[in-house]
């Protein structure tokens, strides 16, 4: 089985070098970066399934970056390690703009590759969900069903 290809966006370059290592022992494609510049032209030469980012970068929070990765790629996975403590309100806006996990320097290696196996599959699933759904509206019986019969993707039992 291929693996993901993840990027990580740190100035650290020793965060980046441990990460990397533990990473490629997983049998990851890893691309390290340290700028918001490289972040995107490495999005667009590669097919990256996930993002491990510090929360600051080049001086500057990368929230709005993932606000924009998350918009073009949203099913992208998305992890934040950082030795920055966040306040309530700073905590929501990372989880709001799409980080679906946190952890503070240092962090434990096992459970940073639990749930980036753990993210990653819920990435495939979302993934084959759509393709799935893209190839049933191509069926014409399927599109002349719906037409009749409008279903909302949810089910109703109890009113059988």
């Amino acid at each position: 089985m291929l693996k993901e290809t993840i990027l990580l966006l740190d100035k650290e370059r020793y965060t980046q070098w441990i990460l990397k290592t533990l990473l490629e022992n997983e049998k990851y494609i890893v691309v390290a970066v340290d700028s918001f510049e490289r972040t995107w032209k490495d999005f667009s030469e590669f097919k990256v399934s996930g993002l491990i980012t510090e929360y600051w970068v080049d001086h500057s929070s990368t929230i709005e970056t993932i606000r924009k990765l998350k918009e073009v790629f949203p099913e992208l996975y998305v992890m934040m390690l950082t030795d920055k403590e966040l306040n309530g309100d700073e905590y929501e806006e990372i989880i709001g703009a799409g980080v679906d996990d946190y952890f503070l320097k240092p962090f434990p290696s096992e459970k940073i590759l639990l749930h980036l196996r753990k993210g990653l599959r819920q990435r495939s699933v979302s993934l084959q969900k759509k393709r799935l759904e893209q190839e049933l509206n191509q069926i014409p019986a399927i599109k002349e069903m719906q037409n009749i019969i409008p279903f909302d993707g949810k089910f109703d039992l109890s009113q059988r």
